[in-house]
């Protein structure tokens, strides 16, 4: 390992969080808040750029902290392993460039999108210590700091969704909460078993001492650690909570909840599959709960009549695609997957950051008091357009390459479940269009005067802003104008979604060869335990 790499891979974990430190300290002071915030997540940006390019040409970096002595197991140091491969490299990129985007918004927003009671202060710390926890989670070499990066993040978007206190979001917190809660005492007991059987939590070291358990142990542990992944996930049927808790949350908020939390969940799956848990004894159930997150979230999706929550079953449903390629356990599977992991993270943030746009633009996102807004804003129809094709997996987009490659997959894979897999690919892939159909329909393309509630709305929008998820609008003067600040972040994304297809050849390439070292436990084991040791 080169002494870059040593410099680099505990940075995108120890920025944030001496930046947030810092922006707590600067309560009182919003410019230099925001300062310090920006330029901490653009460091972040660069980091990751230079992992990506160093785990792309050296392989697997590990990197030991706090050497105390030999582990239990003999086989490594007791300590705390950071690991980055092509995977973790990936996903720390295209994460840092969604946070960096967020804030950006979020502080041409005004962060606030309330009243002026929200303690706006504690946003930006809040936020940063939410990026350091998703930061963690990516470079955690052993499951316990893989809880531990679930659990910063999850106490960071507890604060983040309550904002403002409201009815709405208190309620939702509390749901969440709890789901969250539930999740991570499941989780414990996973470790415990884990522990237990084997004396170690270090992935590299259970990756070979799993090998020796007894295949019933080895499947109970595995469940568990699904289960508890799942719903951090949102995989069906443990997804019920995600579209009550989502929607209520500031934009920025929930368009960060939407495009990463989840996707944590997904990379946790990804790395208990195929470094501890190979072979495919669980592939079925995770091929059938694949096959039902998809159709039950779009299925969903096409039943709401409010944009956020349209969206947040749309989420839950596309994450099914990334569980399908997943089970498939195959190269292009894998290979699928982590492509769609990427696009969905650019994509599913922009469509909410447009949501975000459209309540200030219109002062409401639910259909009965929308219409009109390609008429009055041809550039908010294009910025939601984009996505929203790219989302339904329209040619030549991206979402329309991840897509092929998961079902290509499925084809080569022939099993009779993974052929239904492939059906129920196309058939969300068809209602996904469908939904974004309803909404451009509904929302930009007829005229306002024809929504339910458009007439009266149009006039004087504050007057029918009575419930709680747009009461927030109903006394603001600056609805109908639509910040630059906001604007330009969520162009910036649609440009990066783009980038994910005009560079597809190579971003797909660099997804191969991650699939291939995800796949071979070899290479990750070597690198952290020495090259003497054999999987």
């Amino acid at each position: 390992m080169s002494s870059l790499a040593a410099v680099l891979t505990p940075l995108p974990v120890l920025i944030p969080t001496l930046a947030a430190a810092a922006t707590l300290l600067a309560g009182r002071r919003p410019r230099l808040q925001r300062t310090i915030a920006v330029l901490a997540l653009t460091a972040v940006v660069a980091v990751c750029a230079g992992l990506v390019h160093l785990a792309d040409r050296d392989g697997t970096i590990a990197l030991h902290v706090g050497g105390w002595g030999q582990s239990v197991t003999g086989m490594g140091p007791l300590g705390i392993t950071l690991v980055v491969d092509r995977l973790s490299a990936l996903m720390l990129l295209v994460s840092s460039i969604v946070l960096l985007a967020v804030v950006f918004y979020a502080i041409g927003q005004g962060i606030r999108d309330g009243d002026e009671r929200q303690p706006v202060s504690i946003f930006l710390p809040t936020y940063l210590v939410l990026s350091a926890g998703v930061c963690t989670a990516f470079l955690a070499g052993d499951l316990f700091n893989l809880f531990v990066g679930f659990e910063v993040l999850l106490s960071a978007s507890f604060v983040l969704l309550t904002i403002g206190a409201s009815t709405e979001r208190v309620r939702a917190g509390i749901a969440y909460v709890m789901v969250s809660m539930v999740s991570s005492l499941i989780f414990l007991i996973g470790l415990a078993l884990i522990y237990a059987a084997t004396g170690t939590l270090n992935l590299a070291e259970l990756a070979v001492r799993l090998d020796d358990v007894p295949e019933g142990t080895r499947s109970a542990m595995f469940a568990v650690l699904l289960v508890a992944f799942g719903i951090k996930a949102a995989v069906f049927p443990l997804s019920t909570w995600l579209p009550d808790s989502y929607p209520t949350a500031p934009a920025p908020v929930t368009a960060v909840f939407a495009g990463l939390l989840t996707k944590v969940g997904v990379y946790a799956i990804i790395r208990a599959h195929s470094l501890l848990f190979p072979g495919g004894a669980m592939d079925r159930v995770l091929l059938v709960a694949a096959l039902l997150t998809m159709l039950v979230g779009i299925l969903g999706a096409l039943a709401q009549s409010d944009i956020k929550r349209l969206l947040s079953f749309t989420l839950v449903s596309h994450i099914g695609y990334m569980v399908f390629g997943i089970a498939l356990s195959n190269e292009l599977g894998m290979s699928g997957a982590i492509y769609y992991v990427a696009h969905h993270i650019v994509v599913q943030t922009t469509l909410f950051l447009v949501v975000g746009l459209i309540e200030r633009q219109a002062g409401a996102s639910t259909f009965q008091r929308l219409g009109g807004l390609a008429a009055a804003s041809p550039l908010l129809a294009f910025v939601f357009l984009v996505p929203a094709l790219n989302l339904g997996g329209i040619p030549p987009f991206s979402g329309f390459i991840g897509k092929v490659a998961l079902l290509e997959a499925g084809v080569q894979d022939a099993s009779v479940l993974a052929w239904v897999l492939v059906g129920g690919g196309v058939v969300t892939s068809l209602l996904t269009l469908y939904a974004m159909a309803r909404v451009w329909t509904k929302a930009f393309w007829r005229a306002r005067a024809d929504a339910p509630e458009g007439a009266m709305s149009a006039a004087a929008p504050s007057a029918l802003l009575h419930d709680d998820e747009d009461a927030v609008f109903a006394d603001r003067d600056d609805v109908g104008r639509m910040p630059v600040g906001m604007v330009l972040p969520t162009a910036a994304l649609i440009a990066v979604g783009l980038a994910l297809t005009v560079f597809a050849g190579p971003i797909f390439a660099y997804s191969e060869r991650s699939s291939d070292e995800v796949l071979d436990r070899g290479q990750y084991i070597s690198a952290v335990l020495g090259a003497g040791v054999v999987p």
